[in-house]
């Protein structure tokens, strides 16, 4: 019994082995395959992806920012958002914001207080002082987007903590 085991073990090492390659021939490589085509719709494994795939998305056009606005809004939760904005050519103008949160304080930019870094594809402005402190803007459909990134010393408080970015219609001006 116990010398079929063993035979039986050194049959399947056996076959599980390599031959020895002979010294001095090179081994041919394997031929490389083709790259494979790739169909007209992708196969996504992320779900978000997924559903994306189905629509006529196209990017958002790279073109100089304009924008007017001054403009007041109240919400309803209380937050008063001010701002004063004038974009020509994606050369930011005139730029004055305050965003007051009731309970957490407020926050306030001004453009004396920035220099601008960037046109596009975004117009950017960096703090004079806190060089991490960026305000972006950005023209998405019919609306500009203006964002407040690592500003916490512009703002009292914990208030930059509640600061959202301040959403203006290009045509109208008005401001949420």
């Amino acid at each position: 019994m116990r010398l079929r085991l063993a035979l039986l073990v050194a049959t399947v090492l056996a076959a599980c082995a390599e031959a020895p390659k002979a010294p001095g021939k090179p081994v041919p490589e394997p031929a490389a395959e083709p790259a494979p085509v790739q169909s007209e719709t992708p196969k996504f494994k992320n779900s978000t992806l997924k559903y994306l795939a189905g629509r006529n998305l196209q990017p958002q056009p790279t073109r100089p920012l304009n924008v007017k606005s001054k403009c007041s809004h109240k919400d309803a939760i209380g937050t008063v958002t001010k701002l004063d904005l004038l974009v020509k050519e994606a050369e930011v103008k005139a730029f004055d914001a305050q965003v007051s949160m009731k309970g957490y304080g407020a926050c306030r930019f001004n453009l004396g207080e920035f220099e601008q870094v960037e046109k596009l594809p975004q117009a950017l402005l960096r703090h004079k002082k806190e060089k991490d402190c960026l305000v972006r803007m950005w023209e998405q459909g019919p609306k500009v987007t203006v964002a407040f990134n690592a500003c916490p010393k512009s703002c009292e408080g914990q208030a930059f903590d509640y600061l959202w970015p301040i959403v203006v219609e290009a045509k109208s001006g008005r401001c949420y």
